[in-house]
C-alpha cells in the first residue's frame, strides 16, 4: 500500500511527514518531495537492499544529486525511527530542510544507513539549487550539531560530514 499526503495546509514538510508518521503504523515510512521522478522498479530495489543488509534502517535512495551519502529522499523502519525520535518522523523543530541530514547522520553513527544505487528517485526540480535554504532549520542544524543531535551523533567524520 502506497500513500500519498499533501501538504494542503502549507504547514511544511517536516510537519506533514511527522503528521503521517502518527496516524499510520506501517513498518516501513518513505518520504519525498512532490516533484520526485522514480526510476523503474525503484522501490522494489530499494525494498529489497533494505531487507538484505543486515540491520539496515534507514535507505538513502539515488536522488541523482548527492551519491548517496545523504538520504535527501528515504526510507526507513519504523521501528527504528521510534527509537530516535519516539513520537516522530524527523525531529520536530524543522520545518523544510536539514531534517534529513540530521536523521542521515544518525543512521550513519549506528551504522544502519543503506545504499541501493540502482534504486533512483531524482527530484525534478531544476531551480532548487539556486532557492535559499530555510535560515531557520539551518540555524537549528548548526545548533543541534553542536549537541551531536541529542547525544545521537559522536563520531566527528559524521559530525563534519554537513556543514
Amino acid at each position: 500500500l502506497l500513500l500519498a499526503v499533501h501538504d494542503t495546509q502549507q504547514q511544511g514538510f517536516v510537519a506533514t511527514l511527522n503528521q503521517a508518521f502518527a496516524a499510520t503504523q506501517s513498518p516501513l515510512l518513505g518520504y519525498m518531495a512532490q516533484d520526485a521522478f522514480a526510476g523503474r522498479n525503484w522501490l522494489a530495489l530499494a525494498l529489497q537492499k533494505l531487507q538484505s543488509q543486515t540491520g539496515a534502517a534507514l535507505l538513502g535512495f539515488n536522488d541523482g544529486k548527492w551519491q548517496g551519502q545523504l538520504a535527501s529522499f528515504g526510507l526507513a523502519r519504523r521501528d527504528w525511527i521510534s527509537k530516535v525520535y519516539t513520537d516522530a518522523f524527523f525531529f520536530q523543530g524543522y520545518h523544510s530542510h536539514f531534517a534529513d541530514a540530521e536523521l542521515t547522520l544518525v543512521a550513519r553513527q549506528q551504522g544502519v544507513y543503506a545504499y541501493e544505487p540502482q534504486s533512483v528517485l531524482v527530484e525534478v526540480d531544476w531551480q532548487k539549487d539556486q532557492a535559499a535554504v530555510n535560515d531557520a532549520d539551518r540555524r537549528l542544524f548548526a545548533t543541534r550539531k553542536k549537541t551531536g543531535f541529542g547525544n545521537r551523533v559522536s563520531d566527528p567524520q559524521w559530525l563534519n560530514f554537513i556543514s
